[in-house]
């Protein structure tokens, strides 16, 4: 794939990374983007969401070429990447959490495939956690009310799921194989910048979680395709920010979210008994959530 810059937009590739008490992880995330820089010009943005763990002063201190954006409160994922977004002139911005450690010519692949296909408006690349296993997440199917809960309940990850049940997880796609998908992770999304003046920035009622999917298929519904990539490999160490499991907060918001997708997407179309089944289902999920991290803690 050749892929040049479009002509006349300026710097090629901007990475935006937001952080909340993410220090240590942050580090690395940087250290390896010095590492495994793209061939393009780039320049680097971090937005630390008042983290108040020594963040801010860390990239101050050991990454002086790096755009830093202090909050003095953390107003949340969707608002601190919009801040970013709404100023970057680049041909393309690049997403990534700072709980990745980006891989040699992971950018490049990305953006070779980002430019290969006039109407390729997203891309995300190949997440693996750190013991290499596949980040399930990196490629996903907009859920169902089938397919959600037969991931949720275990049913739907099991190797020989049928594919009603293992929808959620793209397994249409092999791990390693190339392909459009309805989703990609928020952890790393590659987006061109006429796809984003025309879709618009993420939703920002989402204060964490789902607002990547809400991206995605709104990339789609505009008529821009959402690609994954494995060529470029990142590992990605799920939870580094918020623990082995989310807070009670973090819990909140992140079945408000599904709520929040649900009726911005779905419930419109559909019969209201189905609908209120499904809410039921999310407050049901929610408390069950809620009981487990009472008793276990967030570690």
């Amino acid at each position: 794939m050749n892929a040049p810059a479009p002509e006349g937009s300026g710097l090629p590739l901007e990475i935006v990374i937001v952080g909340f008490r993410s220090r240590e992880l942050l580090e690395r995330c940087l250290r390896s983007l010095e590492a495994n820089p793209p061939s393009r010009p780039f320049e680097t943005t971090v937005v630390d969401n008042a983290s108040g763990d020594g963040t801010a002063e860390m990239v101050r201190s050991e990454h002086p070429g790096v755009s830093l954006v202090a909050l003095d409160q953390n107003r949340g994922f969707s608002f601190a990447n919009n801040l970013a977004l709404r100023k970057s002139g680049a041909s393309a911005v690049l997403l990534l959490n700072p709980d990745t450690e980006v891989g040699p010519g992971a950018l490049d692949a990305s953006w070779e495939r980002l430019f290969s296909d006039p109407r390729i408006g997203m891309v995300g690349c190949k997440l693996v956690l750190p013991d290499g296993e596949l980040d399930h997440a990196a490629k996903r199917s907009f859920p169902t009310p089938l397919s959600a809960l037969a991931h949720f309940s275990g049913l739907g990850r099991r190797e020989r799921a049928p594919a009603g049940l293992s929808q959620y997880r793209a397994t249409h796609l092999g791990d390693d194989e190339p392909g459009e998908v309805d989703a990609v992770n928020g952890a790393f999304m590659m987006v061109r910048a006429e796809a984003l003046a025309e879709v618009g920035l993420l939703d920002e009622g989402y204060w964490l979680y789902m607002e990547d999917l809400d991206w995605c298929y709104r990339f789609w519904q505009a008529g821009w395709k959402v690609f994954y990539e494995p060529a470029g490999v990142v590992v990605h160490v799920k939870g580094g920010s918020s623990g082995r499991r989310r807070a009670a907060r973090q819990e909140i918001a992140f079945h408000r979210g599904m709520g929040r997708f649900y009726r911005k997407f779905y419930a419109p179309g559909r019969p209201a008994p189905l609908n209120a089944a499904v809410y039921a289902g999310i407050g049901a999920k929610l408390a069950l959530s809620l009981a487990i991290t009472a008793v276990k803690g967030t570690g």
